[in-house]
């Protein structure tokens, strides 16, 4: 598998160093570094008390944990965020209540992942046609339900 070095400043003493709980984990656990109440239907930008420098080329991605979704109906606003590798501002994160009771945020509660991945740049080009396929413009649900 392979290793990149992303460097990781506390910003209080509240902030934690994000974490693999496995072996096989992709992302790397948040934790919150402050108390919030999120009421239902509402969302509130959550502090984690560290920044990062991301090496060029790669991306920070901050998705919700599949635990808080499925039971709080709590999850990542804007999921996947991006942390791009020139910020070095804190992560905070948006989260976001579906659920039917104000969710309660504790200093060190594993809010989100941080997922590394490397990135990409396109190169635009500009043309007249674009190629057919069989899809062509079928958008949102073209191929039905089933």
């Amino acid at each position: 598998m392979e290793s990149v070095k992303v460097l990781l400043k506390k910003l209080n003493s509240n902030g934690f160093i994000p974490t693999y709980m496995t072996g096989g984990s992709s992302g790397l656990d948040l934790y919150s570094a402050e108390e919030k109440i999120i009421p239902p239907g509402r969302w509130e930008i959550v502090s984690t008390g560290i920044a990062v420098e991301i090496p060029q080329g790669y991306e920070g991605q901050i998705r919700s944990r599949s635990g808080l979704a499925k039971n709080y109906g709590v999850f990542v606003l804007n999921s996947p965020g991006t942390i791009d590798s020139d910020y070095r501002g804190e992560v905070k994160v948006i989260l976001m209540n579906l659920g039917n009771e104000p969710f309660r945020v504790n200093i060190g509660d594993r809010i989100a992942q941080l997922v590394i991945a490397p990135i990409v740049h396109a190169e635009i080009l500009e043309v007249e046609n674009l190629s057919t396929t069989e899809r062509n413009n079928g958008g949102f649900g073209h191929t039905g339900r089933r």
